[in-house]
């Protein structure tokens, strides 16, 4: 009795474990909702979701589309909003639609839309990067999926969407590191009517999906640092702009672009900026800071350009009267659809509408929205106003409408894009106008007697830029993709503080044996890494180290290293400026400081405080881009420094263990509080004995202490 109630369990047990691995296996391709991949290869660096659509929101801030990378809070994505909608449809259930649509986004995962697939493929390994031991790389290993040294792009993610349409979405995302070609991402989309309609390999469908039509409406905040100067709400878009180009494009399309005219108007696009809030009382555009330095802050234009339409499902050549829409479209006024219940069809209706052309709510245009509504380059329109959205204005993009048999699929090729005036134009333009120092010289050469028109006239060029991408990135699609490479970076990159010098070595590029190999750049900054970068050195191919010299004591330094080839792989000019090409910087700079450090102190009676007083009027004569540095100079080489205000409350803690005879302090508290002004003590104790190793004399002995006192004046 007892055998056979032992039988029947284990039968249970092998029945349970055999029904869990087939529904592992029938469902072995499904990836999570939050699933993501990074690119940070080039100056535009970005992530993109396994469900196949991006919301930048990441419950603190908008997060994507960062250009230019170098520089902090530069992220530009807020939403982009993503529909498939067909007509005369029959579900899996055999019921009838009259329209059924499909939105992309988190909230529908696992309902009508199943990712299958979310991977990175990068032509050669991620460098790996030490600043004084420490891997600083290492969290970005995760990037990559797999190798595939014949790729040309950088970096190529390929995703894979089902939905309950049984119409499958594959896009690729093409990333380059050259630099006429890093600022964009060139997105390749296929549609398959698949007729699955779920995670399985089981196909659903065989239907014909007829009248597809796909849409969009992308918002951009370009960008976040600029938008949180300019507030009241363009931290979601509430107050950009968008235009278009391309009206003439069916009469251009053959057309040729060269570096002699590397801008044309013709390109089919549409791309926003960031406009006048009306809540503010001066000129807002380019975002200056107006209460420091007047550098601007939102230069970006940000947007997309089509590279190719098949015409139909049997026709492959590009169809130069799509997209069927291109302009403008209010940020938050859509038909909500998703539910996939009965209910939702006539928001489905309205949905198709909106992908046919028709602003949903009327609050959307194909023509160029800033040149119907602003008078003059100084006119202080808000953007919010003519639609009165909260959420702004998306640039509108669909395509349509496609028949498609089972088994067909239609490609469609877009290039998102940001560029504008160099950060470099934002200090100098913005200082100018913040000083109103005439006299103001404009783009042109000419010279303007209006501030405003001056500083507008520069934020503006960024349209000829970002057509400038666009361009670019045309002419790349059409040489399919066989621009001019640069070297491969060097593999490890190391780079170590030392007493005497900053020592910086690395193992030598692949492309060493390439006959145009030209050898290596080192750029270097000071106080923290997103600030301007100098070159210090250029060396001869073979050469694998570099000692600087240069560097003072007390200041931190970041670098980054590039190799560089002679140009002539790049000489026909058919994808871009001729002349040299480099390795990307964002492959080995540094994030972590590097410092030259003092040999430690001989004696407890030598420790000094840097500055000492602390004059906060003074930061520009202390530490460069650290303007609440202080540092304990002469210090033994193991000990905690305790820092007391003059009551004395312990407000920070240092444990100084590096062996060197200098540690600085960024004058927080460890409860993160920007200290006051007033006089502080500094408490030192060594930790642990120290005998010097040339004479053998014992220099300091553990539980010896010294006493500094230190003011602040903020």
């Amino acid at each position: 009795m007892k055998s056979g109630k032992y039988k029947s369990f284990t039968f249970s047990i092998l029945l349970i474990l055999f029904i869990l691995i087939y529904l592992q296996s029938d469902i072995s391709g499904q990836v999570p909702s939050t699933e993501k991949r990074y690119v940070r290869t080039g100056s535009l660096q970005s992530h993109f979701s396994a469900y196949g659509s991006e919301r930048a929101w990441n419950n603190v801030y908008y997060e994507g589309l960062i250009w230019p990378a170098a520089y902090k809070d530069q992220d530009n994505a807020i939403i982009k909003r993503f529909w498939i909608a067909a007509n005369d449809f029959v579900d899996v259930n055999n019921e009838q639609w009259e329209v059924f649509g499909v939105y992309f986004a988190e909230g529908y995962v696992d309902q009508s839309l199943f990712p299958i697939e979310l991977k990175q493929t990068a032509k050669f390994a991620l460098p790996t990067i030490y600043v004084d031991g420490k891997n600083i790389s290492a969290p970005y290993a995760r990037d990559i999926d797999e190798l595939n040294p014949e790729q040309i792009p950088d970096r190529i993610i390929t995703n894979v969407v089902n939905t309950s349409m049984g119409l499958t979405m594959t896009r690729r995302i093409l990333a380059f590191s050259q630099q006429y070609h890093n600022n964009y991402f060139i997105k390749e989309f296929i549609f398959t009517n698949t007729g699955n309609i779920n995670y399985d390999e089981n196909i659903e469908l065989t239907g014909t999906l007829k009248g597809l039509r796909i849409g969009q409406g992308v918002r951009y905040s370009v960008c976040r640092e600029g938008a949180n100067n300019i507030g009241d709400g363009q931290q979601w878009g509430k107050h950009s702009w968008v235009t278009k180009r391309g009206e003439n494009y069916a009469n251009q399309s053959n057309t040729v672009i060269t570096e002699q005219n590397p801008i044309v108007d013709w390109i089919r696009c549409a791309f926003s900026w960031a406009g006048q809030s009306a809540n503010n009382s001066y000129d807002n555009i380019g975002a200056p800071k107006i209460t420091t330095t007047g550098r601007l802050t939102a230069p970006q234009h940000a947007g997309i350009a089509v590279l190719h339409v098949d015409k139909s499902a049997t026709e492959k050549d590009d169809d130069p009267f799509q997209p069927a829409v291109l302009g403008w479209h209010a940020g938050d006024t859509y038909p909500s659809v998703g539910n996939l219940q009965k209910t939702d069809e006539p928001n489905m209706i309205k949905l198709y509408d909106m992908l046919s052309g028709n602003p949903h709510q009327g609050l959307g245009g194909t023509d160029r929205m800033d040149e119907t509504y602003l008078s003059s380059i100084t006119d202080r329109v808000d953007p919010f106003t003519i639609h009165n959205d909260g959420g702004g204005t998306n640039v509108w993009i669909c395509y349509g409408p496609f028949d498609l048999e089972h088994g067909e699929s239609i490609r469609i090729v877009e290039v998102e894009a940001v560029n504008g005036i160099n950060r470099q134009l934002c200090e100098s333009i913005g200082k100018q106008w913040l000083e109103a120092n005439s006299p103001y010289i404009l783009p042109d050469g000419s010279t303007a007697t209006n501030k405003d028109e001056f500083k507008n006239s520069w934020v503006y060029t960024g349209k000829d830029s970002i057509m400038l991408s666009f361009g670019r990135a045309k002419r790349n699609f059409d040489l399919d993709y066989q621009i001019p490479q640069p070297p491969l970076p060097p593999a490890i990159f190391n780079v170590q503080s030392g007493g005497d010098r900053i020592s910086l070595s690395w193992s030598a590029s692949e492309s060493e044996a390439d006959a145009d190999f030209a050898g290596y750049k080192i750029f270097r900054a000071v106080g923290k890494p997103d600030t301007t970068y100098e070159e210090i050195a250029s060396l001869a191919p073979g050469v694998s180290q570099f000692d600087d010299i240069t560097a003072v004591r007390g200041f931190s330094y970041y670098y980054y290293l590039v190799a560089f080839n002679d140009g002539s792989n790049n000489a026909s000019g058919e994808a871009n400026p001729t002349g040299q090409l480099q390795s990307s910087r964002f492959y080995t700079q540094t994030t972590e400081p590097a410092y030259l450090r003092r040999k430690p102190g001989t004696a407890l009676d030598s420790i000094r405080v840097v500055p000492n007083p602390y004059n906060i009027k003074a930061k520009a004569l202390q530490y460069p881009n650290e303007p609440d540095k202080i540092t304990f100079l002469e210090i033994p080489p193991y000990c905690k420094i305790k820092i007391f205000t003059e009551r004395g409350d312990l407000i920070h803690e240092i444990d100084h263990n590096d062996g060197s005879g200098d540690e600085s302090w960024n004058s927080v508290t460890s409860s993160r509080q920007i200290v006051v002004s007033g006089v502080y003590i500094a408490y030192f104790e060594v930790t642990q004995d120290y005998i010097d190793t040339e004479t053998g004399k014992l220099i300091y002995k553990k539980g010896q202490n010294a006493i500094r006192k230190f003011a602040i004046i903020r």
